[in-house]
């Protein structure tokens, strides 16, 4: 196996295990009390794990990369809605996911696929691809923002939580947000 082959194991394996505790949290917490915004950050994060997963997986995934497309737009343009209607209740995790599945529709439309072998199912062929200086430096921009993010997130999830589930949903957005930053940077190099 090649480095980049291990890697993209590796990466694989670490996100399809975050699956668990997203589905966790949908299955145990107390969504009435915590309301529908939580809920729906919840399934966004459930949905992007899987997405990562099948971005990541050097066999692909069973749903096209068109088919990712359209969903990672329409969520994408859901917590974009969502955000912009709630911004001053401080709905920040609304944008959160707005910039994520909007990074991960760039990544899906974008970065190159290996699509001789596996048909149109989305494989990505690894880092390096992208050619546009443009793209290269939203790539590198949005990598950032993941980065800061995932310490920010880290910090929060070190000092522990109140509500329940929060430091499940702060260290999945840790791992998540270096994930999506190293695909990123891949990608804008």
């Amino acid at each position: 196996m090649s480095g980049p082959i291990v890697v993209a194991w590796a990466l694989t394996a670490v996100f399809a295990a975050l699956v668990l505790p997203c589905v966790l949290r949908l299955v145990r917490l107390d969504y009435r009390r915590q309301g529908a915004a939580v809920r729906n950050g919840d399934l966004a994060e459930l949905l992007l794990v899987i997405a990562m997963v099948a971005m990541l997986s050097p066999v692909g995934g069973p749903i096209p990369a068109a088919g990712w497309q359209a969903v990672l737009a329409l969520t994408a343009g859901w917590f974009a809605v969502s955000w912009w209607k709630g911004r001053r209740s401080g709905h920040a995790s609304c944008g959160h996911h707005a910039v994520s599945a909007t990074a991960m529709l760039f990544m899906v439309t974008f970065m190159p696929h290996n699509d001789v072998t596996h048909g149109p199912w989305l494989v990505m062929s690894g880092p390096g691809g992208t050619s546009a200086l443009w793209l290269s430096l939203i790539f590198g921009a949005v990598a950032a923002y993941f980065a800061a993010d995932a310490v920010r997130a880290g910090v929060l999830a070190a000092r522990g939580a109140s509500v329940s589930g929060q430091t499940s949903r702060r260290v999945c957005r840790v791992i998540m947000g270096l994930g999506m930053g190293y695909m990123l940077l891949g990608a804008a190099v």
